[in-house]
C-alpha cells in the first residue's frame, strides 16, 4: 500500500513539471533530486544516489523534450 502511495505521489509530483510550475533548470533539478532522494529512501537504496539521478533526469529532461 504504501507504495502505491508513493507512485502516485511521484506522478504527480512529475504532472507539475508540465504545469508551468517548474519552469528552469535548476527547479527541475532540485524537484528530481528531492524526487529521487525519496523514493531510494523508501526503497532502501542509496539516498545521494537517488537524488544524484533525479537531479539529472530534472535537468536534462527538457533537452530530450520530455518535459517540455
Amino acid at each position: 500500500m504504501f507504495r502505491a502511495i508513493l507512485a502516485l505521489s511521484t506522478t504527480l509530483a512529475l504532472a507539475a513539471c508540465n504545469t508551468g510550475a517548474i519552469d528552469t533548470d535548476a527547479e527541475r533539478g532540485l524537484a528530481g533530486a528531492a524526487i529521487g532522494a525519496g523514493t531510494s529512501a523508501v526503497l532502501d537504496g542509496s539516498v545521494a544516489g537517488g537524488a544524484v539521478a533525479g537531479a539529472a533526469a530534472g535537468v536534462f529532461c527538457d533537452d530530450v523534450g520530455a518535459c517540455r
